[in-house]
């Protein structure tokens, strides 16, 4: 078990300034790994207390091929898109935006928070469709907090909780609807607790916002992503104030994908025709908010 987990890649991502105050950690892709079952991106965003006149508003954007996943440890933003929906998402929920063959949307801050003092952490994940769906109509779902299930087990140390965000686990079932089988998970262990993860799906990775933690004899430190071994338990162990951590997996890619700005494909020319597109004010925009993020150039013909 040791030597297996010695040999699986553990990094820590890159940190950039989404904002003054406001740190991104973009953890995938990364060159130890390009993705973990469907997930194609995973950036973790804060902990941050930004001050009133910090604009943190990320102002409308298109996507394609992909679904995008918004998960929040702390704070609230308003989504909103080229479908018409508008919804806060607050600690707990989840946000699947599906894009397929093009979406455009805008993550701000809510209103009732401007001009205050606010915290902010949370994570946003990609998904890339399966090369069948890459192309299919947008679609948007919004899972709120009280109905995300939630798996116990009772242990010597304590109780292990587990959200089950999205896909299955121990029998329990999120109600988030996916494009190919994808399991993400929210685990908090109690202090000093060791709990064997049995292998839940055949690609697996954790990642820990706050807090270290072991895995099997391999330390974890707080922000690193470990890829956990094919088909093998594992025996997770907690430290003394306990540690809530993030798993995601799935099953692989069916085909590799080219990811570019905001798009995700099998097939380059998709993201050509939609960069393009875009550039030439293609795209539905958002009902009520007629600003768009300029994309960098297009380096292709």
């Amino acid at each position: 078990m040791k030597n297996a987990m010695a040999a699986t890649p553990i990094w820590s991502g890159r940190e950039t300034q989404l904002a003054a105050g406001l740190t991104v950690r973009r953890v995938l892709p990364a060159v130890a790994r390009r993705s973990v079952g469907p997930f194609v991106f995973f950036d973790h965003f804060g902990p941050a207390t930004l001050p009133p006149d910090l604009d943190t508003d990320v102002g409308p954007h298109p996507h394609i091929g992909l679904a995008t996943i918004t998960y929040l440890l702390e704070g609230a933003m308003l989504h909103r898109d080229s479908l018409g929906s508008v919804q806060e998402i607050v600690p707990g929920a989840i946000n699947w935006m599906t894009a397929g063959r093009g979406i455009v949307h805008s993550e701000r801050t809510p209103e009732a928070l401007r001009g205050h003092t606010r915290n902010l952490q949370g994570l946003q994940l990609w998904v890339a469709l399966p090369p069948a769906l890459e192309t299919m109509a947008p679609d948007f779902q919004h899972v709120a907090s009280t109905d995300i299930p939630v798996y116990c087990a009772i242990i010597e140390r304590g109780e292990v909780r587990v959200r089950v965000l999205l896909g299955s686990a121990w029998g329990v079932q999120s109600p988030v609807r996916t494009a190919s089988p994808t399991l993400y998970l929210d685990l908090h262990l109690p202090p000093d607790a060791e709990w064997v993860l049995p292998p839940l799906a055949p690609e697996m990775a954790l990642y820990s916002p706050s807090d270290p933690l072991w895995v099997d004899q391999t330390e974890v430190p707080a922000r690193h992503m470990l890829v956990l071994p094919a088909q093998t338990a594992c025996r997770l162990r907690a430290p003394a104030d306990g540690a809530r951590l993030l798993l995601i997996g799935g099953a692989p890619l069916e085909a590799p994908v080219r990811m570019w700005w905001n798009y995700v494909s099998t097939d380059p020319s998709r993201i050509a025709a939609a960069a393009k597109a875009w550039a030439n004010g293609g795209f539905d925009s958002i009902p009520g908010d007629a600003t768009r993020v300029d994309g960098p150039p297009w380096p292709g013909p």
